[in-house]
């Protein structure tokens, strides 16, 4: 099978580099994140232990950048896949491919971003690299096997399987479970048996994980919700086909959104800790890293939007023919992006705030809480900023889609 990765790969086209250069550069991105964070959690002062936690959330947003480009990818290697059909390869021996270039992809990267972090941090612990490099690895590898099932390939070509989900139940049950261990670390904070601190730190760290997956996840309610009221109070044919679009599959959208969501949700919770406590130094690396994470967000929102010009390249080809000017069609993508957006950065800056808040009940006073709601709406503003820009600069997908449709 390696050898036959090795085959294939060698017929990649320029795109394909491009996404499998993506792959790598977030691996790389995660792996020194992480790294570096385990590092900081060795300190013993609250700045030390801030920042280590926030580089280790912000690995998350790579992580779903990683997998949109998996998903990209195993949508569009249509001759690769339908030859390897054609050859006798099953639809598993397909997503076992799929997995193992996944894997090398992440492997490599995590190479790349182990040395870099082994070189920024000579006098540093070391002994976490090859964990972390495993780990992000082992997510590639998941990645690229999970990317698989979203694309069926016969040997007469590829197409994607349509899986649209709408809200479901569980994502509140992630929310409640993620709330639930986030207090229980902020409660019982040094007083776990055994484990001590250390144990308060994973709980809320988990707990953390969990309310942000839970939180935009559970936002496709709010999405769908947005969407059904945009469109019944739609005057124009452009707000009424991206309300129907969105709201067709609203849980695609808040995936997508969700590296957005987490950038708002730190933004936010930062501001709010700002006025409670110092930490200068802590505070600033947070902000930088706020900046990598915004880029990282507006990547994600590109390979989103190139996987749903790949899904919607026939109906909006047929809009285009049947006189619907290419003008329109790119302000129905930027609609979209508005239309989504802004209920998830929305709650995404409410939760960030609230989290510091009960964290720091005890102590926090009102009037702090006006540099909080005003650092909360300028993260939200510019992650729907944000969304609607690469909507706009998502402009040329658009039209290659169109004359790649009319051409075929």
């Amino acid at each position: 099978m390696i050898t036959v990765l090795r085959m294939l790969n060698r017929g990649r086209s320029g795109a394909e580099r491009v996404r499998a250069r993506l792959v790598a550069a977030g691996a790389a991105l995660a792996t020194f994140l992480v790294c570096t964070a385990v590092s900081l959690a060795d300190y013993q002062d609250e700045g030390g232990s801030l920042t280590g936690l926030g580089l280790a959330l912000l690995a998350v947003p790579v992580a779903g950048l990683v997998h949109q480009a998996n998903r990209l990818a195993s949508a569009t290697r249509e001759r690769r896949l339908a030859a390897l059909r054609l050859a006798g390869a099953t639809p598993g021996d397909v997503r076992w491919l799929g997995a193992l270039e996944g894997g090398a992809l992440a492997l490599g990267g995590s190479l790349g971003g182990g040395v870099l972090y082994v070189l920024t941090h000579l006098s540093g612990p070391l002994p976490q690299v090859p964990l972390v490099m495993a780990v992000v690895t082992l997510g590639g590898v998941l990645s690229g096997a999970r990317a698989g099932r979203h694309v069926v390939a016969s040997p007469l070509g590829v197409t994607r399987r349509a899986r649209v989900r709408g809200p479901r139940v569980r994502d509140l049950l992630l929310v409640a479970a993620g709330l639930g261990l986030f207090v229980l670390g902020v409660v019982v904070k040094g007083r776990f048996p055994l484990v001590g601190k250390y144990g308060s730190a994973v709980a809320v760290a988990a707990g953390l994980v969990l309310l942000l997956f839970g939180v935009t996840l559970a936002a496709t309610w709010l999405i769908r919700a947005y969407a059904r009221r945009a469109g019944r109070r739609a005057r124009t044919a452009e707000a009424l086909l991206a309300a129907r679009l969105v709201e067709a599959d609203p849980r695609a959208w808040a995936r997508a959104l969700s590296v957005v969501s987490l950038t708002v949700f730190f933004g936010a919770g930062i501001g709010a800790q700002q006025a409670a406590v110092g930490y200068l130094q802590a505070h600033t690396l947070m902000d930088v890293a706020l900046l990598v994470a915004l880029v990282t967000s507006a990547v994600a929102l590109v390979v989103h939007q190139a996987e749903e010009l790949i899904d919607l390249r026939r109906s909006f080809a047929a809009l285009a023919a049947s006189g619907v000017p290419e003008r329109s069609l790119g302000r129905v993508l930027v609609r979209q992006a508005v239309m989504a957006g802004l209920p998830v950065c929305v709650v995404a800056a409410l939760s960030g705030v609230a989290v510091v808040v009960v964290s720091l009940l005890d102590v926090y006073r009102v009037e702090w809480l006006g540099w909080a709601v005003a650092r909360a709406t300028a993260m939200a503003g510019i992650g729907v900023l944000a969304a609607a820009l690469v909507a706009l600069a998502a402009r040329p997908l658009l039209r290659g889609a169109l004359r790649f449709e009319t051409r075929t």
